[in-house]
This record gives C-alpha cells, structure tokens and sequence, in this order.
C-alpha cells in the first residue's frame, strides 16, 4: 500500500472540509425552518430564533395539521403521487427503450420532436383550454396526465439503456426471447438504479406540484396537500384563521405557519428517500456478461 504523502494528507483535509462546509450550509436553513415552527410566537417574531426552538411549543404544528382538510389533502396527494408515478416510470421506460435503439429507422426524428417539447410549449393558457375540453378541470387526471412523460428523464433512461452492453440482447435473441421479453425479464431488472432514481424525481414533483393544481382543482375535496397548505399560508398572511379560533391564532405567528407547512410537507418525502437511496449505486452490471 502506497504511504500518504503531505499532499494527499492536505487534499484530503481539503475535500472533508468543503463536504462539512456544504453540509452546514444545507443543515442550517432546515434547522431554522424547524424552530420557528415549534418556537412560540414573540420568540419569532423578535427574530431571536436561530437553529435551536425557544420557547417550545406544538401549537403551531397543531394548527397545521389538525383540519380534517389537512388529512384529505394528505390522501390526494398520496394517490396522486402513487399512481402518476407508476404510471410516469411505465411509459418512460417503454418509451425510451425503442428511443435506444439507434438501428431503427426515423429515431432521430423522433428525438429531435422529443427535445423540441422540452424548448417551446403550448402555454398556461392553452394548456387549460386544452384541460378544459378534455372535461379534466376538477379532475384529478389533470394533476397527472401532462406530466407523465418528462423528456429530460427519457432521456436519461435511454442513455442507461444504451450503456448496457449489446451481448446481452444478442444472447437473450438467439435463445428464442423476444423485444418484450428482453425487455422485462433483463433490462428492467439491469436498470433498477435508475428506474429508482427517476422514479424519485417523479415522486417528489407530482408530491411538490402545486401550480398545477391552483390551475385546474377549485374543488375542496379534490385539493392535494401543497395547495391546502398554500391556502393556510394565504390565511396567515391576511391574519384570518381557516379552522381555528381568535385564541388559538394568538398562541401562533405567520413566520411560524409557514415554517410549520414547510415541516409538513417535506416530512413524507424523508420518509421515503432512505428506502431508495441504496438504487442510486450503480454496479448491478458486474459479472453479468461472462467471457
């Protein structure tokens, strides 16, 4: 084994301090975030809240989350995010598997319309016209349908599928298997890591989404998490309670409900996130193509 030299020692040194730098720098805002929720409200107001509460207290939290609203908007954005995204990972990949396949012919054609969506579109206006006629205003298709495709994860798919190596078609073709086999049984598998990557991205737009739902959902029972939470801020904003009283607004500040919607709504996606970090990294190719 080679003996560090001081040089390697000072890179090193280096590398870790920028990697702890960054990670306060994330760190701090969240923690901010955090204690203004649960810090009362002179303490928020005074501005004397920094990383650590003062004054602890959940009522600001409670006021967030404690509307029926709260728990229905919950379960939209949940059926929202579970169903766009499955249904978004299934035509992506489908999509970009031909779109890999440089053989074939007018691909590139085909590619370059791809890009041209991702450069011009249609417009908010068009785009709610376009809705409208569809009769999905009010409907919850129209949080999914235009989004079930974004050509920026297409085309990060398609890369990964043409980095796989062209032995294994070739095998799997001479044993009988055909495009579709080929397809579910040995490149879906191979690219679990970034299925599961994409799939996140997915996930935490149709999750975040809430310029889409402002647009099309004026209904209070098919309203997702984020515009729930947008309309509690609006609330606090003009000193008006959505489902609470004169007392318990008194206990809370704007700067803390909107902190405490923050809180709230990037919560699950933590939850999430650990459970498919382990497919970011790569590797699953080793050992699969023989001789």
């Amino acid at each position: 084994m080679k003996k560090k030299t001081i040089g390697d020692w000072s890179l090193d040194i280096c590398v870790y301090a920028t990697l702890l730098l960054s990670s306060v720098l994330t760190l701090l805002p969240m923690l901010n975030v955090l204690s203004k929720a649960l810090s009362n409200e002179s303490a928020v107001i005074s501005g004397k809240v920094g990383i650590l509460p003062v004054g602890f207290q959940l009522e600001t939290m409670k006021y967030v989350v404690s509307s029926s609203q709260f728990l229905h908007s919950i379960s939209v954005s949940i059926i929202v995010m579970v169903v766009g995204t499955v249904l978004a990972i299934m035509l992506t990949a489908l999509t970009a598997y031909p779109l890999s396949k440089k053989h074939l012919p007018g691909i590139p054609f085909v590619l370059i319309l791809f890009i041209f969506t991702m450069l011009f579109n249609g417009g908010i206006i068009p785009n709610y016209i376009l809705m409208k006629e569809l009769h999905l205003i009010n409907s919850l298709w129209s949080l999914m349908l235009p989004a079930l495709i974004s050509v920026f994860n297409l085309l990060v798919i398609k890369s990964y599928y043409e980095s796989l190596p062209e032995a294994l078609e070739e095998s799997a073709k001479m044993d009988g298997a055909r495009n579709f086999t080929i397809l579910f049984r040995i490149i879906l598998p191979l690219s679990t890591p970034v299925i599961a990557t994409i799939a996140l991205f997915y996930a935490v737009y149709f999750w975040n989404d809430y310029f889409h739902p402002m647009l099309y959902i004026s209904k209070a029972s098919l309203k997702p998490l984020q515009l729930y939470l947008r309309d509690i801020v609006m609330d606090a904003d003009s000193s008006t309670a959505l489902n609470s009283s004169v007392d318990d607004m008194m206990k809370i500040s704007p700067e803390g409900i909107r902190s405490a919607t923050v809180i709230a709504s990037i919560i699950p996606m933590l939850l999430v996130y650990p459970f498919l970090q382990k497919h970011f990294v790569k590797g699953v190719l080793i050992g699969s193509v023989k001789g």
